[in-house]
């Protein structure tokens, strides 16, 4: 079962917003974005700093809407969402000590998306570490550790993860030696994720049950974004050109962005002024969306527009 109800009302509205995109950006195609939208009617259950049991939440209904959410699409940094997740998991589970380096990486891999910071992070959950090619034996090991945190989503059996792969470092150049090897001669293992299957992570951060309360609100922190100090390089505040520029300054965001030279994505959980809180994933793929800084904060403006209407 997928973690949101189907709602007409949602549909409508989410049809409309997508039919208005297509209008307003020609070459965008149909099969060029995915979306996944969840509206929190009252009682709202989420970022109450974790006041419910996960039993309690996940029996909470809420109501959505997608497109194309179960399509699998290279999510570039938006990945770095299943690695914070991960790595408090193993912080809670004694699997990894804290250090001052692990977290200035995750501060700086969720803030400012760095891929280096990433690198490490990466390493630490899977104790292995990138370098010349390996001889069958041992890369063969390698291999397995690296697919950790893929046994670790598949262990928590929620419908939306099934198909995922998140076992790859983000790179900047691209990857060299082992790590070339294991992303694979037609990057057939190259991470896939799905904006359902972030959007259900999310959500989760959000209603304080990932990990643990205490530690869900820690990533909240992280993830918390200004919508009026725009001073760092466009590119790398995640708010321009993202979900974060088609909102009202009074607005609160907590985000993850991803983009290439292929894609732009984003994943949010957002909050207006007396109106219902959502939680809102749009990926978008192709050279000429990936470079467009004006299709995510269009999708942007217009669901906080029916969100009033709601």
């Amino acid at each position: 079962m997928i973690f949101f109800n189907k709602d007409e009302q949602l549909e409508n509205l989410g049809l409309g917003i997508l039919d208005a995109t297509w209008a307003a950006f020609g070459t965008l195609a149909r099969n060029q974005i995915a979306l996944t939208w969840v509206v929190y009617d009252p009682p709202v259950r989420v970022n109450t700093g974790g006041a419910l049991t996960p039993k309690a939440f996940w029996d909470h209904p809420v109501r959505g809407f997608t497109y194309r959410g179960v399509e699998r699409i290279y999510p570039a940094s938006v990945v770095k969402l299943f690695y914070l997740v991960a790595v408090n998991e193993w912080l809670e589970k004694g699997m990894s000590q804290t250090s001052k380096e692990l977290e200035r990486a995750l501060r700086d891999m969720i803030v400012d998306s760095s891929n280096d910071a990433t690198s490490l992070v990466v390493d630490i959950l899977s104790g292995t570490t990138s370098g010349p090619e390996l001889p069958i034996g041992p890369f063969e090991t390698w291999k397995y550790q690296r697919n950790i945190v893929n046994r670790y989503y598949q262990s928590l059996s929620w419908e939306e993860l099934e198909t995922i792969n998140v076992c790859q470092k983000t790179w900047g150049d691209g990857p060299y030696g082992r790590e070339r090897a294991f992303v694979g001669e037609l990057l057939e293992n190259r991470n896939m994720l799905t904006t359902n299957a972030i959007a259900r992570l999310v959500h989760s951060i959000v209603g304080g049950v990932a990990v643990s309360s205490a530690r869900s609100q820690a990533m909240m922190a992280l993830l918390k974004r200004p919508l009026n100090d725009l001073s760092t390089n466009t590119e790398e505040n995640q708010v321009t050109g993202f979900l974060g520029g088609g909102l009202p300054e009074n607005a609160q965001i907590w985000s993850k962005a991803g983009w290439t030279s292929q894609v732009r994505h984003d994943a949010a959980y957002i909050e207006l002024p007396e109106q219902r809180p959502y939680l809102l994933v749009v990926f978008t793929e192709g050279k000429a969306q990936a470079k467009n800084q004006d299709i995510l904060p269009f999708i942007s403006k217009l669901v906080a527009d029916a969100i009033a209407s709601l």
